[in-house]
C-alpha cells in the first residue's frame, strides 16, 4: 500500500508539472516565460527549459540576453544527450559570438560532443576520428587553457579505439583461416601505431600468421614463405629484445627452419 501510495503521488506530481509547463509555454509573457526558462535550467529541468528557449530565440535575438540563452539552449540539448545537435548549436554560437568570453568553453564542448558521438570500436569511427581532429585543432589554437590536458586524454582514447578497431579486424582474419591477410593487417596496425604498448604482440601475431600461410602452402611456395618467418623473427628480436614474448616468436624460428630442412631432403 505504501508503494502504491508513493507512485500515486509521484504520478500527481507529474501530472501536475506538465499541467504546469504547458500554461507557461502558453504564456505570451515574455518576461515570465524567461523567468521560468532559467529556474527549470537551474532545476535541470533540461527538457522543458529547451522548449522555452526555443520559444525565446526570436524574442532576444539581438539583445544582451540573447549570448545566455543561446548558451544554454546548447547545453540543454547536450545534457539531454543530443549530442548531434548540441554539436551544431555550440558552433553556431562561436559563429554568432566569437569575442564571447565563453568561446573558449564552447570550442572545446563544440569538440567534446563528437567524442560523445564515438560508437564503440566495431562500428563507424568518423567522429572518433573527428574529434581527434578538433581537439588538436582546440590545443592549438588555446596553448594556454586548462582543458588542454583533458583534450589530450581524450585524443588519446580515441587513438586507442581506432587501433583496437584495426586490430579486431586483422584477428578476425587469423581467426577465419586468412593468414596472409591476417599478416598484412597486423603489419599495417604495427606501422600506424609504432609507440603501441601492444607492438610485440601484434608483430608475434605477424609471424604466427606468416607461419600458418607457410605451412599450408603448396610445397613449391613454402621455402620462401618460410624464409618470411624466419626474417620476421630477426625483426622482432631486434625490434623488442626484451619482450615477454620473445621465446614464443623464437619458436616460430626453430620451427621454420626445421621445415626448410625437410623441405631440403626433400628436393
Amino acid at each position: 500500500m505504501k508503494i502504491r501510495s508513493i507512485l500515486l503521488i509521484i504520478g500527481v506530481l507529474a501530472i501536475s508539472s506538465c499541467s504546469q509547463f504547458g500554461k507557461v509555454l502558453k504564456s505570451n509573457d515574455y518576461e515570465y516565460k524567461y523567468k521560468m526558462a532559467e529556474q527549470y535550467y537551474a532545476k535541470k529541468q533540461y527538457n522543458y527549459a529547451q522548449q522555452l528557449y526555443e520559444d525565446l530565440f526570436p524574442v532576444f535575438k539581438g539583445s544582451q540576453r540573447f549570448e545566455d540563452l543561446y548558451y544554454k539552449y546548447a547545453y540543454c540539448h547536450y545534457y539531454l544527450k543530443d549530442y548531434f545537435q548540441a554539436e551544431n548549436l555550440f558552433k553556431g554560437f562561436l559563429e554568432v559570438f566569437p569575442t564571447s568570453a565563453k568561446s573558449e568553453e564552447v570550442d572545446y564542448m563544440h569538440a567534446y560532443c563528437y567524442y560523445k558521438q564515438s560508437p564503440k570500436a566495431a562500428l563507424d569511427q568518423s567522429n572518433t576520428i573527428k574529434a581527434m581532429g578538433m581537439m588538436q585543432t582546440f590545443v592549438n589554437t588555446h596553448p594556454g587553457s586548462e582543458r588542454n590536458k583533458e583534450a589530450l586524454s581524450i585524443m588519446e582514447a580515441c587513438r586507442q579505439k581506432l587501433e583496437t578497431k584495426q586490430s579486431d579486424a586483422a584477428q578476425l582474419y587469423y581467426n577465419v583461416g586468412q593468414y596472409r591477410a591476417s599478416a598484412i593487417a597486423f603489419g599495417g596496425v604495427l606501422n600506424d601505431y609504432p609507440e603501441s604498448p601492444k607492438g610485440d604482440e601484434y608483430k608475434l601475431m605477424v609471424i604466427k600468421s606468416y607461419y600458418r600461410f607457410a605451412d599450408l602452402s603448396i610445397q613449391e611456395k613454402q621455402r620462401e614463405r618460410f624464409e618470411q618467418v624466419i626474417n620476421e623473427v630477426h625483426d622482432f628480436q631486434d625490434r623488442y629484445p626484451e619482450s615477454k614474448l620473445l621465446k614464443d616468436a623464437e619458436r616460430y624460428l626453430t620451427l621454420s627452419q626445421n621445415s626448410l630442412k625437410k623441405l631440403s631432403k626433400n628436393e
